[in-house]
C-alpha cells in the first residue's frame, strides 16, 4: 500500500512559516502599542503632579515671576508631549490593525490549505479501501472458484 502524499505539502509548510511571521509581528506591535500607552499614562501622571506642584505653590502665596514662566513652560511641554504621544498611540493602532488583517488572511489561506489536504487524505483512504475492498473480492471469487 502506498503511503499518502500531498502535493502542495510546500505550499503549506510555507504557509505556516508566514502564519508564525504574521503572529510575531502582530504581538510585536501590540506590546509596543502598550507600552507607548503606559508612556502616555506616564506623561499625564507628570502632568497631574505639576498642576498639584502648582496649586501648592499658589495656595503657599511663593509664587514669583520666573516660577509662574518655568510652570507656564512645563505645562506646555508636558502638553505637545501627551500630543505627540497620542499621534503615535493612534499610528501604532493602525500598525496593529494592519498586521491583523494579514495575520487573518494568512490563517484563512492556511485554513484553507490544511482542509485541502483533509480531503485529499479523505479521498486517498477511500481509494485504498476500495482497492483492498476488490482485491478482497478477486480472492473470493477465486476462492469460489475453485471450490466448484
Amino acid at each position: 500500500m502506498k503511503k499518502f502524499r500531498f502535493q502542495l505539502e510546500t505550499l503549506l509548510k510555507v504557509t505556516r512559516m508566514q502564519k508564525d511571521k504574521a503572529e510575531v509581528a502582530f504581538a510585536e506591535v501590540s506590546r509596543r502599542l502598550e507600552q507607548e500607552r503606559q508612556q502616555l499614562h506616564q506623561y499625564l501622571e507628570e502632568m497631574q503632579q505639576g498642576h498639584r506642584d502648582y496649586e501648592g505653590l499658589i495656595a503657599a502665596r511663593r509664587m514669583t515671576v520666573g516660577t509662574l514662566m518655568t510652570y507656564n513652560s512645563f505645562f506646555d511641554w508636558k502638553r505637545r508631549q501627551i500630543e505627540a504621544q497620542q499621534e503615535q498611540i493612534v499610528r501604532t493602532r493602525a500598525e496593529q490593525q494592519k498586521r491583523l488583517r494579514e495575520l487573518m488572511e494568512v490563517m484563512n489561506e492556511l485554513k484553507s490549505i490544511e482542509q485541502l489536504k483533509e480531503k485529499r487524505r479523505r479521498e486517498y483512504i477511500d481509494e485504498m479501501l476500495a482497492e483492498e475492498q476488490k482485491t478482497l473480492d478477486e480472492i473470493g471469487i477465486s476462492l469460489y472458484v475453485r471450490k466448484k
